[in-house]
């Protein structure tokens, strides 16, 4: 059973983050470790942080399918003024990503300069121990089925749908910038950890960061939005396999992957 924090040690404005830490350990089977403030910090800024981040790919979701109204809802003519508001928005919303990572870099370097100690070998986890082959094969083959989606539907003759497939690539190139400047930020920032349980509890939360990442909410609902019922039918039953076959795949790998406390120990053994 988890043991609960020390009422003397730890400070009563923590106390639902420290109480959510110690639901955290118990369901990573970290039963012998204490639900400390370093790891109720640093738990409580990734799940705002996690939280901005979904905003963030909804308003790109929002905003493509608004562009899409908004230019191509039965006009004759071409606009480009809405594609560059879009484009716009991207590199805001990659300007947002980057704030939210060096917010949470941030707080994990106050936390480290606070501990009385650390570890003497810190390990920093590479993208195959953190994310894992597996996980990487998959993002990648969900983005080209994606871009393959919208590759194809700038070849089809109807000029609006041509269109809508510049707004769709828009927002799958955004996403995936998104993407990519997140896993990057999982990669380089250093390790926290003054113990070997909290050593453990780091490598942990880059695991389910980085598997989170694996999602693909917007390559999955970016086509249908725009383009399904528009574009051709081959492409509406294109989209719809693409949709299951990767839904599938999806279900398959969480159900046939090990926990990410699993895969935390592998490393730390290795």
């Amino acid at each position: 059973m988890t043991r609960e924090p020390s009422p003397d040690t730890d400070p009563p404005a923590r106390a639902a983050d420290l109480r959510l830490a110690s639901e955290w350990l118990a369901r990573h089977d970290l039963t012998d470790a204490h639900p400390t403030p370093l790891l109720a910090g640093r738990l409580a800024v990734r799940r705002r942080a996690r939280l901005a981040a979904q905003i963030i790919l909804a308003v790109l979701i929002i905003a493509s399918a608004l562009t899409a109204a908004s230019t191509f809802g039965g006009l004759p003519s071409y606009r480009p003024l809405p594609l560059l508001a879009l484009t716009g928005l991207v590199a805001g919303m990659l300007l947002a990503q980057s704030l939210l990572d060096r917010w949470v870099r941030r707080v994990d370097q106050r936390a480290g300069a606070a501990l009385s100690r650390r570890v003497a070998h810190p390990i920093q986890p590479g993208w195959r121990a953190v994310l894992g082959r597996p996980y990487a094969v998959f993002a990648v083959a969900t983005f080209a089925g994606a871009m393959a989606l919208a590759g194809s539907a700038l070849a089809v003759p109807d000029p609006t749908v041509r269109q809508l497939a510049v707004v769709l690539l828009i927002g799958l190139l955004g996403v995936t910038a998104i993407t990519a400047m997140q896993l990057r930020h999982l990669l380089r920032f250093p390790v926290v950890a003054q113990d070997e349980e909290s050593l453990t509890a780091d490598v942990i939360m880059r695991v389910e960061d980085a598997r989170e990442l694996t999602m693909p909410s917007v390559q999955w609902s970016l086509p249908m939005v725009l383009l399904f019922g528009i574009a051709p039918g081959w492409w509406s039953v294109a989209a719809v396999a693409y949709l299951i076959l990767s839904l599938a795949a999806f279900v398959a790998l969480h159900a046939r992957m090990p926990p990410s406390a699993t895969v935390a120990r592998r490393v730390m053994m290795v």
